[in-house]
This record gives C-alpha cells, structure tokens and sequence, in this order.
C-alpha cells in the first residue's frame, strides 16, 4: 500500500497512536503539551483525514466516542519520509550524508550499524 504524504500534524497524531495504541480524538488531544495543545477540533478533522488517508481506522465505539487505531507503521511512515528527503536530491544518498556527518549527528556506531546492514541486504541481493 502506499503511504500519502502526512503533514507534521498528522505525524504527531500517528505518534500517539502508535506509542499509546487505540484512542478517541479526545485521547490523542490529551497527548499534546497542553501549552501547544490543538483543539478538540483540529485534532477530530485532521483524524478524519488520515482515515481518509488509509493511515488510521475506527476500530470499534464506546458510546459516542470512535476509537481509532493506526493501520500503516512507524518504519512505513519513517520509510515515506525518507523518500521524500532522497527525491529532493535525485534519490542521491551522499548530500544527506554529508549533512549528517556535519552536523555531528552521524556517530561511528550509526556508520557500523549502516555497514552491517548494507552487508545483509548485499547478501540478500545475492542469494535471488
């Protein structure tokens, strides 16, 4: 399935729903910092359209409230947005590289675990 674009708003939504598993709108509103807390509004419209989005789903009702639960992944999520990084360059790795060895936020250990698992996918490749 494929992921459609999510807006920051609709990431921290997601975030919720998967740190904390189903919740009403009411829920997910209680989750923001109540000084940058949307309101209960923003937060029922912006859920209706990441249901529209496929991203989220009413799992079941209690009383008046719908219950909603994520339907894609974090790592699906995550791999969306990398994607999109990567188009900005013409899909070319180097540049955001770079950027994160620059900017102190690429450690040894993050180069290792890369290496480790450019290894397995190499290995992966070979075998089909």
């Amino acid at each position: 399935m494929t992921i459609r674009k999510l807006t920051t708003l609709e990431l921290r939504i997601m975030d919720a729903l998967w740190s904390k598993g189903a919740l009403s709108v009411r829920e997910v509103q209680e989750t923001f910092p109540e000084s940058d807390r949307p309101a209960y509004t923003t937060i029922q419209t912006t859920m209706y359209r990441l249901e529209s989005k496929h991203a989220i789903r009413r799992a079941r009702k209690i009383s008046n409230a719908h219950i909603f639960e994520a339907v894609i992944s974090r790592t699906a999520a995550h791999r969306r947005i990398i994607d999109e990084l990567l188009s900005v360059f013409g899909g070319r790795t180097q540049p955001v590289m770079a950027h994160l060895i620059e900017a102190g936020k690429l450690t040894i250990d993050d180069l290792r675990e890369a290496e480790k698992a450019l290894r397995r996918h190499s290995a992966k490749e070979r075998t089909k």
